[in-house]
């Protein structure tokens, strides 16, 4: 259903929400514990390796780092792989200001890449070879294959990475599960051939949490990356905090995808709607005065769900969930 012109411009126009209530949200709940397991086993086996790779999203590209990452295995070379910018609002100076902060923590390595567009993955084997290469192997010295450590937080596209890289260069399919929700890969340190010359292995590793997220905003982020299982936050609470943040960008993709009358603020009435374009709908009995009587009810939880898959997908658009603190930081001059 093609929407209206004039009522894009109207929600344009409109009065959002400056403010997403935050108030009475338990955050330790949706992120149960840290892995301390993985991260201890990662950390054992540095003397295999040559080289980290810590991959995240573009699309929260300050937000959600687990900082234990860098204590713990600083030891070694480190490349930062933002993956998904397809699904990233990047505009060139948010780019340059995202590489200004990385940089002012000493990660001078950044590649931004899309595995389902393998064009910039072409960056990621020759920096890690000159690093490697450029750096004091220790007792790996006399080893002739190279070795790098795969790490990140759950659902970044770690094991997207390694397929896309052997396609590449060895021109071979999937050797890691892929999935769209935390937790596919399970197997600490697999051991991946991703090049033949230099002779360059990845080990690929489960993702692993921050042991504390800095706010109930942050948490929010991650959540709608799907770091973690939706049904821990609600999927509501999501649809929610994704419709806020949709309206506050002026991103009104879900108005025309949805074919709805117009943009709104209030997630219950944009769930139902949704919910009655889709036929997800549920009979609910009510009892009355003269008994029950069916009553065909949207499904909220369903709809909320398709919104969430939608936004993840792509199809409502690019989105930068990092906006906000990238305006705040200021641009260095060149």
């Amino acid at each position: 259903m093609r929407v209206a012109l004039h009522a894009l411009c109207g929600a344009a126009g409109a009065a959002w929400r400056e403010s997403f209530p935050l108030g009475g949200r338990d955050v330790a709940r949706w992120f149960p514990g840290h892995m301390a397991k993985g991260l201890k086993k990662m950390q054992s086996s540095l003397k295999l390796v040559d080289c980290i790779i810590e991959v995240h999203d573009a699309r929260i590209p300050l937000s959600g780092r687990n900082p234990l990452f860098q204590e713990t295995l600083g030891l070694k070379p480190h490349v930062l792989v933002l993956n998904k910018m397809d699904l990233a609002d990047l505009k060139e100076q948010q780019v340059k200001k995202i590489i200004q902060h990385l940089e002012g923590e000493g990660l001078k390595n950044v590649v931004f890449t899309s595995c389902v567009k393998d064009e910039n993955i072409k960056q990621v084997m020759p920096l890690v070879r000159g690093l490697v290469e450029g750096s004091y192997r220790y007792h790996r010295g006399e080893n002739l294959e190279y070795c790098a450590m795969v790490i990140g937080i759950p659902n970044v596209g770690k094991s997207s990475l390694i397929n896309a890289l052997r396609r590449q260069h060895l021109g071979k399919g999937k050797a890691t599960r892929v999935g769209g929700e935390p937790g596919i890969t399970r197997a600490v340190m697999s051991r991946i051939q991703v090049c033949d010359w230099p002779l360059m292995f990845l080990l690929d590793t489960p993702g692993v949490l921050s042991p504390r997220i800095e706010s109930v905003e942050m948490g929010l982020k991650l959540a709608l990356c799907g770091t973690v299982l939706d049904h821990l936050v609600g999927e509501e609470t999501l649809a929610d905090y994704l419709l806020y943040t949709l309206n506050r960008h002026q991103l009104f993709g879900y108005v025309q995808h949805y074919g709805l009358d117009g943009a709104c603020d209030d997630v219950a009435s944009v769930l139902k709607r949704v919910a009655v374009r889709l036929g997800k709908t549920q009979k609910v009995k009510v009892l009355t005065g003269t008994g029950d009587v069916n009553v065909i009810q949207p499904n909220y939880p369903a709809a909320a769900r398709d919104f969430l898959r939608t936004f993840r997908s792509g199809l409502l658009g690019p989105v930068m969930l990092d906006r906000d603190v990238l305006q705040s930081l200021p641009l260095a001059d060149p």
